[in-house]
C-alpha cells in the first residue's frame, strides 16, 4: 500500500513539474482592430506569443503599442478580431460571455492602475466583497480575506477605508483582493504608475513574493525601466507587434 501511494506521489511531482513546463497562455496570431471601414484603427496586428507559468512578466512599450489592448485580451474583458488565445489548454477565445466572466471570476486576478476600491469599504471589507462574487463560501471568506491581505504586509490595516491609507497601501489592498481566491493568473495594467518609485518598487517586491512562494503567474504592463530589470521575462511591443523578447 505504502509503495503505491510513493508512487501516486511521484507520478503526482512529475505531473506538476510537466504543468510548469506548459505555458499557461498562448497567443496565436492575435489582431485586435477597433472601428470599422476607413475608420478602423489596428491595434495588434498579429501577435504570437507563449507565456510560462510560474513567472513574473512584464509587457514593456510606448502609449499606444497595444500592451494595454493585450492585457484586456488576456484578462477576457475584450476578444480578439482574430485569432486565438489558449489558457491552461482552454480556448477563452471560443467561449461564451458567461464562461469568460467565470474564469476572469474564479481563475484570474485584475489590478488596476487606479486601484478601483469600493471608497466606503475597508480594505477588509474590499477583498471579502470579490471573494463572495467570485462564490467563495461565507465560511471560508474570511479566512481568506485575512490571509491575502497579511501577504501584501497589509493585516495590521485591515479595518482601513481607502481614504484613510497612502497610495502604495490601497494598491496593496487592490493585489490583496487579486490573489484572495488564489488564481492561477495575475494580470495587472501600470500597476505603480500612480505611485513614486520606492512605493512601486515595493508593489514589485510583492509580486515577486507570490511568483517566488505561491507560484503565481503575473503579467503586467510597465514602461519602468527599474521594473524591467527585476522580472523574469520582458516582451516589448511596438506598434501592434511584438518586436522583442528576453
Amino acid at each position: 500500500m505504502l509503495k503505491v501511494m510513493e508512487i501516486m506521489e511521484a507520478r503526482g511531482a512529475r505531473e506538476g513539474r510537466e504543468a510548469l513546463n506548459e505555458p499557461i497562455i498562448r497567443v496565436s496570431d492575435v489582431k485586435r482592430t477597433f472601428g470599422k471601414g476607413t475608420g478602423a484603427v489596428s491595434v495588434l496586428k498579429g501577435v504570437d506569443i507563449s507565456l510560462p507559468a510560474g513567472k513574473l512578466i512584464a509587457f514593456k512599450g510606448r502609449s499606444g503599442s497595444g500592451k494595454t489592448t493585450l492585457i484586456n485580451l488576456l484578462g477576457t474583458l475584450d476578444r480578439p478580431t482574430e485569432g486565438s488565445i489558449m489558457f491552461c489548454g482552454q480556448n477563452i477565445t471560443g467561449m461564451s460571455d458567461q464562461q469568460r466572466d467565470k474564469i476572469r471570476r474564479t481563475q484570474m486576478g485584475l489590478v488596476f492602475q487606479s486601484f478601483a476600491l469600493i471608497p466606503l469599504m475597508s480594505a477588509y471589507e474590499n477583498v471579502e466583497f470579490v471573494l463572495r462574487i467570485a462564490g467563495i463560501p461565507a465560511n471560508a471568506r474570511k479566512d481568506a480575506a485575512i490571509q491575502a491581505l497579511d501577504q501584501v504586509g497589509l493585516k495590521p490595516r485591515m479595518h482601513h477605508r481607502p481614504y484613510e491609507m497612502s497610495g502604495g497601501e490601497q494598491q496593496r489592498t487592490a493585489i490583496a483582493r487579486a490573489i484572495a481566491h488564489k488564481p492561477k493568473l495575475i494580470l495587472a495594467d501600470e500597476p505603480t504608475a500612480e505611485l513614486d518609485s520606492r512605493t512601486g518598487l515595493h508593489i514589485i517586491k510583492v509580486f515577486r513574493d507570490l511568483v517566488e512562494k505561491q507560484g503565481m503567474t503575473i503579467v503586467l504592463t510597465t514602461h519602468d525601466p527599474a521594473i524591467i530589470e527585476i522580472v523574469d521575462h520582458v516582451y516589448e511591443l511596438e506598434d501592434g507587434q511584438i518586436v522583442a523578447h528576453h
